[in-house]
């Protein structure tokens, strides 16, 4: 019988403390392991979240059993705040994907080959009434872009991960995420000299 080649993705999330990191990393990996069946670890960094620093949470989804859980070169980087950008970039794997938080990621000494596409996810989430739920615009946005989980998976896999009450709330910020990545990729990549340029004007 011949052996299954493994097919995995590293994922690190990355923001500050009180931007739903853990939700984020922990909807991506229910996605992939409770929903299709599939497999996924995730580990997680708490220590500078309760400083309000860069905190990061690593997810691994495969084929096949994961048998070492730790991310060291991701293949998509998700990243929310600055000092996350500033600490985690540099490890992201060339010709891998960078999704971010526009508005408050400043872009600057990637490699011309990281594919970059922005979001604001903040400005999404207090149209939608909360701005906690930027994160799963996030989700949303990251599930258009990376095309690596359906959208029916991720999206039951955030009904599953919020509390009834905040059921539509999530459901609504997920879909706005996912909306605005897939008329994004549609009309082609932001690329990170234009990212850099939306910064200044807003500076």
């Amino acid at each position: 019988m011949q052996q299954q080649v493994q097919q995995l993705t590293e994922i690190r999330v990355a923001g500050f403390g009180g931007q739903g990191v853990i939700m984020a990393a922990s909807v991506i990996g229910k996605a992939t392991s409770i929903v299709d069946g599939q497999f996924a670890t995730m580990t997680q960094n708490f220590g500078p979240e309760a400083r309000g620093g860069a905190c990061s949470a690593q997810v691994i989804l495969s084929n096949t059993p994961v048998l070492y859980p730790y991310v060291t070169n991701p293949d998509v980087l998700v990243v929310m705040s600055q000092e996350a950008y500033n600490k985690f970039a540099p490890e992201l794997k060339p010709g891998g994907i960078m999704l971010i938080e526009q508005e408050l990621v400043r872009v600057h000494g990637l490699a011309k080959h990281v594919k970059v596409y922005g979001i604001p996810a903040t400005r999404i989430a207090e149209e939608c009434g909360k701005r906690m739920v930027l994160n799963i615009v996030m989700v949303g946005f990251f599930g258009a872009i990376t095309q690596l989980i359906s959208r029916e998976s991720l999206r039951k896999a955030v009904e599953e991960s919020v509390p009834a009450a905040f059921r539509e709330l999530n459901q609504k910020a997920f879909e706005l995420g996912y909306e605005y990545g897939a008329k994004h990729l549609k009309e082609g990549q932001l690329q990170t000299d234009e990212l850099q340029e939306e910064v200044e004007v807003r500076e």
